[in-house]
């Protein structure tokens, strides 16, 4: 007679514990260089070693978490190099699925950003930096999911995920009291069908908050 596994151990336990995790770092709720252990991982999550290893194993495969030569598990501190070249990424692939999300851009979709845009202003009111990094995905992601391109999309989260605690770095820098000039001229490109100035201000407003932390 076959036993069922406890139920720390099935897929749904370790699936449970990577995307709590994903979702932490991701979003800026953990800084550059913060460690994680098997037993912390364990005990915040309630499950066994076995699903935290396998959750943490898979962050570390996507970039999300670093495993040094000691085995210490730990967010990325990333150097300028590493910043510039995740900057070119976003650059090259967000502008990409802007120019795809554009012809199918409807009003309810713009209507849409416009809402998540005056949410951003409140979070940056609140000085609430994992709500504004949470919502400032927010309105990328809903506007390349218009793009029907779900590998780049993709592609564009494994960005977003290896570079969440540096984005609450910068945060910490940024002195905005409004929500971000960039996201105004993308919906107003959107709303006038205008290609290349959606290229220019996706490209600038992906690139250009975060070279900061490379000065």
């Amino acid at each position: 007679m076959l036993m069922n596994p406890r139920p720390d151990q099935t897929p749904a336990a370790h699936d449970r514990v990577y995307r709590g995790l994903r979702s932490r770092i991701m979003y800026g709720e953990m800084a550059p260089g913060e460690s994680l252990t098997l037993r912390g991982v364990g005990k915040e999550y309630d499950v066994s070693m076995t699903p935290a290893r396998e959750a943490l194993r898979r962050l570390v495969a996507e970039g999300a978490l670093t495993l040094s030569s000691s085995g210490r598990v730990s967010t990325p501190e990333l150097s300028n190099d590493r910043i510039e070249e995740l900057a070119a990424l976003r650059s090259l692939l967000e502008v990409e699925l802007a120019s795809r999300a554009l012809p199918r851009a409807h009003i309810a979709l713009i209507d849409r950003l416009t809402t998540i845009n005056a949410a951003i202003a409140e979070d940056i009111a609140r000085q609430d930096a994992v709500a504004y990094i949470r919502r400032n995905l927010e309105f990328h992601r809903t506007l390349y999911l218009r793009a029907q391109a779900p590998a780049i999309l993709a592609m564009v989260e494994t960005v977003w995920l290896q570079l969440g605690p540096t984005m609450r770095k910068l945060y910490g820098k940024l002195r905005q009291k409004e929500s971000p000039r960039y996201h105004r001229l993308i919906i107003s490109a959107l709303r006038a069908g205008d290609e290349p100035t959606l290229r220019l201000a996706v490209r600038s407003d992906v690139t250009t908050s975060l070279r900061m932390l490379t000065t």
